[in-house]
């Protein structure tokens, strides 16, 4: 059998499971079929609204690019999302915990958005209608696919052929790593995504700040002044790169907050209720309804 009916034959299980009235997650291995790739470390796990409104956003968790916090920044973020008729997804990413640097977590995000793509139809999605939201180096993950969802040589490299546009249609990066440059890089993060000589020709490769292309989907960019694991001048610097290329940015920026918080209840969803402001940019953006 062609790899490409196994892979057709795992996405119509999946979907076959999916269909439900609850937002209960559901497993997908995303490289399922796929010659040469492990499948064990990259899934997709679904949570399906009530009344689904076409808008699906994949949720990649942060964790330095070593590890992945699934609870407050992977499922709860899903099910917030469920909670307004989009159907949420969550990218378990391989990471450097399992030995797994550069490009794995880029092939991972572009994958998800191919098959969600691709089979929107069938799960009752608007393909034009697919957006990440990420969380610190899961957020540096979701800016990255919005800065090169024109490549797809990742992908054509591993045999996959797709004729999807890889660019979400709009990206949320939280507290998000942007930059590898010396003076502001989260060094846990380029060193697990990076390793621990990088040259300055990777620093400004993968300095998101620097690669901005001139046609961005929308953003969302959140980020708190007292930050003290990412630099707060990550998110200025990457809104400032977005602005230069007239893109369509809101930067929400918070006097205090920290890092880490998610979409977790909290004293800073408590006080803040920075969802809250989230809904209303995606209303006025067309994702979900009022």
């Amino acid at each position: 059998m062609k790899k490409t009916h196994i892979v057709t034959a795992c996405i119509f299980l999946f979907c076959t499971l999916t269909v439900c009235a609850s937002p209960i997650p559901h497993r997908m291995f995303i490289w399922q079929g796929i010659d040469g790739m492990q499948t064990e470390h990259a899934l997709l796990e679904s949570y399906i609204p009530k009344n689904p409104n076409g808008t699906a956003v994949i949720v990649c968790p942060g964790g330095s690019y070593h590890h992945l916090d699934l609870s407050k920044e992977g499922r709860t973020t899903a099910r917030w999302f469920a909670s307004q008729g989009v159907t949420a997804f969550v990218l378990q990413y391989r990471t450097a915990k399992d030995g797994y640097h550069a490009n794995a977590m880029q092939e991972d995000v572009q994958r998800a958005i191919q098959l969600v793509r691709e089979n929107a139809e069938q799960w009752g999605l608007d393909a034009d209608r697919t957006g990440l939201i990420g969380f610190s180096a899961g957020g540096h993950l979701v800016t990255w696919a919005a800065e090169h969802g024109n490549d797809t040589n990742l992908l054509s490299d591993l045999g996959i052929e797709t004729a999807v546009n890889l660019c979400p249609d709009f990206v949320i990066p939280v507290y998000p790593v942007v930059s590898m440059q010396d003076d502001i890089a989260h060094f846990w993060s380029r060193h697990s995504l990076l390793g621990n000589r990088p040259t300055q020709q990777q620093k400004d490769a993968w300095s998101l700040e620097l690669t901005v292309p001139d046609s961005m989907p929308p953003v969302y960019l959140v980020a708190c002044e007292d930050d003290p694991v990412v630099k707060f001048e990550n998110a200025v610097r990457l809104a400032e790169a977005l602005r230069q290329k007239k893109a369509d940015v809101t930067f929400v920026a918070y006097e205090w907050g920290g890092h880490g918080f998610g979409m977790a209840d909290g004293t800073f969803m408590n006080e803040y209720k920075w969802n809250e402001l989230l809904r209303i940019w995606l209303i006025t953006h067309g994702f979900i309804q009022d």
